[in-house]
């Protein structure tokens, strides 16, 4: 499922950068819950939500697709 491959890659991002699920999503702008959806791949993350992951990970929006 796409949106799995997409949540996997967040995680992975995330973890890699030392952020917590709690700090990611306020400094994303996301509930906790939401971003949880996104990593668990039960919701594909909109293009405005990948670009700011991609903005707060300090990496590009395509690394995360």
């Amino acid at each position: 499922m796409e949106s799995t491959n997409y949540g996997k890659k967040i995680r992975a991002y995330r973890k890699l950068k030392g952020y917590t699920q709690e700090e990611f999503a306020k400094q994303v702008g996301l509930s906790v819950s939401m971003l949880g959806e996104v990593e668990r791949g039960n919701r594909l993350p909109n293009d405005t939500m990948l670009e700011q992951m991609a903005r707060v990970l300090n990496i590009s929006k395509f690394q995360l697709l």
